[in-house]
């Protein structure tokens, strides 16, 4: 979990690294280094902590250069320390980047040792440099050296490497970690991710699996996984580059909140007529949706949670089974595929390693079809699945996902109508209904994010807490789950989420006064049980903080924090519950000090295992 990015240009790109990895940040931000390529050989710089540390020793001591690669890291294979921070070296003049993890890196270090390499840091990466070193005493050609050191190795990867000879170059490759080549005039470049280069173009080529490519200033040269030279198609990115400033907003996860009324309605736009969700969206075999008999959801993280949601509406509305599961335990059992299942993944990135390792599991069984709802156009995801539904989110940068969730939830909902609609479980009428209420979403987001102040005053509270419970019941369960995750990854509070009902089996000794206990409280049926679920908190003296619309004759009192959220269709109940938890967990987070778009080992595009 990674950012690499490269250059080879017609003037200095030191500049063009150091931005490219402030825009990388987000994918890991525990050390970061930067290795320049130019007559007098191979300098680099490296740095703990944020790219900031980096810049501050480029001000010091400035380094020059037409070719060079930097890297911004998150530690698997050993501590944040300088010593391994990327570029990795072999010799003066052979320096590596790369985000992934190479599972025999043991064996390969010990074989390497044996010949007399020295190993200076504690990570896998440097047993890939040493061996495209190997590889080139008998193979002069760095490419063939590059690709004969690659067929060692067993992992994920994507890499750059440079060489300091007379053929000024960078050396690129990819396998199961993703990679993006920037193209130029007269300049290229790579990264993770198109972000990172959108400050010098907008023009890319997305390698594929097993793809090794050269990159020169006068042009780009792929060869696949059979080693064959391939043209690669160019893509250009729509996305607005100013999605990488944060504007007015302190932090870009308030600005990222701000945005889900524009983006939620940026995902329904062109996917509802008056009165039907357009089967269209899902593309030319979208006759598919009568048949599916079985949905098998799989993801991770925050989607896993947006998928939980989806077992509700998929079962109510189309009446057949759902099953949602997590993709690093989906990968490693054996799967009983009912007929008909079709197989829907989740990922904002389109990048993450256990989910796209299930896609290619589920590929070799007896799908039906392959499905990805996904926020970016390019990625491995979207290319490997039969069908896609993007979310059009726009670029996200804060780590904890706050639009790229609610986008899901919206894709998920459409998804839910369009196969209960053509299973023949929706009357007219109520499809139209549900399309009207998909249709003022975004208002009512917007009305749920006016409460920012509100919540703002809530979340001073919470100074001094550390542990939170939140409770939820039917759909809003995956709420209560979500709004947990986001309490601790951002503010660093121990929180849990149960079912309400589940509170006499176990949690309830938990409750005390110093145990805030969060809840969505939804207006249905569930409305009066969820009551006596407070009541039973309450009777032990806990702190309740209670979301929910005027008309459920809840309020505040002694014990009891009660914050207005809008009234509207139970089906959009659990997406615009989401806007306050979200907040909380914000205000939460700055009240208590905590980096709150980078926020401690976490990075933002789960690229491995």
């Amino acid at each position: 979990m990674c950012g690499i990015v490269g250059a080879i240009a017609q003037r200095n790109v030191a500049k063009i690294l150091l931005e490219g990895l402030s825009r990388l940040e987000y994918r890991g931000y525990d050390s970061s280094g930067v290795a320049i390529n130019n007559e007098t050989g191979v300098r680099a710089h490296r740095a703990v902590g944020k790219v900031q540390a980096l810049k501050d020793k480029f001000e010091a001591e400035p380094l020059d250069g037409k070719i060079g690669i930097a890297h911004t890291r998150w530690a698997t294979h050993g501590k944040p320390t300088e010593a391994n921070a990327h570029p990795h070296f072999s010799g003066p003049d052979l320096a590596l980047v790369h985000n992934g993890i190479i599972e025999n890196h043991d064996v390969l270090r010990r074989e390497l040792k044996a010949k007399g390499y020295e190993f200076k840091s504690e990570t896998d990466t440097e047993v890939i440099v040493h061996l495209v070193h190997e590889a080139l005493k008998s193979e002069p050609n760095f490419v063939q050296a590059v690709k004969n050191a690659l067929e060692s190795l067993h992992g994920a990867f994507a890499i750059a490497v440079t060489l300091n000879d007379e053929n000024e170059r960078l050396v690129v490759a990819r396998q199961g970690s993703p990679l993006v080549v920037g193209v130029g005039i007269e300049e290229n470049f790579v990264a993770s991710d198109q972000l990172a280069l959108l400050h010098v173009t907008d023009q890319f080529i997305f390698l594929e699996e097993g793809d090794v490519a050269e990159l020169t200033r006068d042009g780009v040269t792929v060869w696949d996984k059979d080693d064959i030279i391939q043209e690669r198609p160019i893509s250009v990115f729509n996305h607005n580059v100013d999605a990488t400033d944060k504007g007015e907003f302190r932090h870009y996860m308030l600005k990222e909140i701000y945005e889900q009324p524009t983006v939620v309605a940026a995902c329904l736009e062109g996917r509802l007529s008056h009165e039907r969700v357009l089967t269209s969206c899902f593309g030319a075999n979208s006759e598919f949706l009568k048949q599916v008999e079985n949905v098998h959801i799989v993801a991770c993280g925050t989607s896993y949670h947006a998928g939980m949601v989806a077992k509700y509406w998929i079962e109510d509305m189309a009446n057949i089974p759902c099953t949602v599961e997590v993709a690093s335990e989906y990968r490693y059992r054996k799967v009983a595929v009912p007929k008909n299942t079709l197989f829907l993944t989740l990922s904002q990135s389109g990048e993450t390693a256990d989910t796209l390792a299930a896609l290619r599991m589920a590929k070799e069984l007896n799908y039906l079809t392959t499905l990805a709802i996904c926020n970016v156009p390019s990625s491995t995801l979207v290319r490997e699945s039969g069908l896609t539904l993007l979310t059009k989110a726009g670029a996200e940068i804060g780590v904890a996902s706050t639009k790229a969730f609610t986008t899901q939830l919206t894709a998920l909902l459409i998804t839910s109508i369009a196969i209960a609609a053509e299973k023949g479980e929706l009357s007219d009428a109520k499809q139209a209904e549900l399309v009207q209420a998909l249709r003022s979403l975004p208002a009512y987001l917007d009305a749920a994010i006016k409460q920012d102040s509100t919540i703002q005053v809530v979340a001073e509270q919470f100074a001094n807490k550390h542990h939170a419970l939140f409770l939820g019941r039917g759909p809003m369960f995956p709420i209560a789950l979500e709004g947990a995750l986001k309490l601790k990854e951002i503010s660093y509070i121990h929180a849990e989420a149960y079912p309400a009902g589940e509170l006499k089996h176990g949690p309830l000794a938990l409750v005390d006064e110093d145990m805030p206990i969060i809840t969505m409280v939804p207006h249905n049926v569930m409305l009066d049980k969820l009551k006596s679920n407070l009541q039973e908190v309450a009777a032990r003296g806990g702190e309740l903080f209670v979301f929910a619309d005027k008309d459920t004759d809840l309020h505040s009192e002694e014990g009891v924090t009660f914050t207005e959220v809008p009234k509207v269709d139970a089906i959009l109940e659990p997406i615009v519950h989401t806007i306050p938890l979200q907040l909380l967990s914000y205000h939460v987070a700055v009240v208590k000090g905590t980096d709150v778009d980078q926020p401690r080992n976490l990075a933002k595009s789960v690229t491995v295992e």
